[in-house]
């Protein structure tokens, strides 16, 4: 069990000194070392953040969204803002909001076939700035990818260095840590073939439900995306409720680890939550808040 409190750490950047020893994972007689575990998601390109946090991280974990496909808040910015520029982008958070997704793929789409060799320029852009994530993080982090990541184009650029942890446990500071990537569609409905550029890592929902029970009871549950609580779904500045895990519930309710972190969510109604005895929490919009959740494992 985590027997300290869960602790949340600002990030007061370079010089910071609220950093805990490096003390180790090893139990020496009658004394217990601590471990301190710094959770982050949702980087969306926040890559200079990423690197402080993790220059002062014991053990760092990431859960996902490493991608900004676009900045909603500067739309210069992201993949979409550097290859077709603010003003396309602009229209295209008019219509993300809007929720006319029919409508928002299509002009995806038809930004894409403007360019010459669109595969060729996307997987330029990203491979740069997976390189850029490696950079920030070395290759001893703990991660996985969000639904806005690509696995293919990860695996290829970083993913011999620093894999893609889904569906493995792992055990650190005595417990199990177990990671399940990505997103999931909703119970019943199909897939939607991926776009002919971008494919980000959302699969169906039985599958990714097959992930989260191949892992079996873990103490630590590590997601992109939360389990079904509306609490921790909805989202306040849209006003709806967001992607969640299927299984990932169920696998609180019968497991019952001691913590479930995940991401996804910017503005949660809630950012954290008991069910049972699990203390589930989302560790923050980094790219906004570059800032970790940690804890204290003894």
């Amino acid at each position: 069990m985590i027997t300290r409190p869960l602790l949340r750490a600002t990030d007061r950047g370079p010089g910071s000194t609220d950093r805990a020893p490096r003390t180790g994972q090893h139990r020496t007689g009658t004394t217990v070392s601590t471990v301190r575990v710094s959770f982050v998601s949702d980087i969306h390109g926040n890559f200079d953040g990423l690197a402080r946090v993790a220059e002062r991280a014991e053990k760092l974990v990431v859960l996902g969204d490493l991608l900004d496909y676009v900045d909603y808040h500067e739309p210069a910015n992201g993949i979409l803002g550097q290859v077709f520029g603010a003003e396309k982008v602009a229209h295209f958070a008019v219509l993300r909001s809007s929720g006319d997704f029919g409508a928002l793929r299509e002009y995806n789409r038809g930004l894409w076939d403007s360019v010459d060799d669109p595969m060729s320029v996307l997987a330029e852009v990203v491979t740069t700035r997976y390189r850029q994530v490696v950079e920030a993080v070395g290759t001893e982090a703990l991660l996985i990818l969000g639904n806005v990541d690509v696995a293919e184009a990860w695996d290829e650029v970083a993913g011999a260095e620093l894999p893609n942890r889904d569906g493995e446990v792992i055990e650190l500071a005595g417990r199990r840590f177990g990671f399940v990537a990505g997103g999931s569609s909703r119970p019943g409905v199909t897939v939607r073939p991926a776009d002919h550029v971008w494919r980000p890592m959302v699969r169906s929902a039985s599958d990714f439900a097959a992930v989260v029970a191949g892992l079996g009871p873990v103490d630590v549950l590590c997601s992109h995306v939360p389990p079904d609580l509306p609490m921790l779904r909805y989202d306040r500045i849209p006003a709806r409720l967001e992607m969640f895990g299927p299984g990932l519930l169920e696998a609180i309710d019968t497991h019952t680890p001691d913590l479930a972190v995940f991401g996804h969510v910017h503005q949660p109604l809630a950012q954290r939550t008991r069910r049972g005895r699990t203390e589930c929490v989302n560790t923050g919009h980094f790219q906004r808040f570059p800032q970790a959740y940690v804890v204290d494992f003894d």
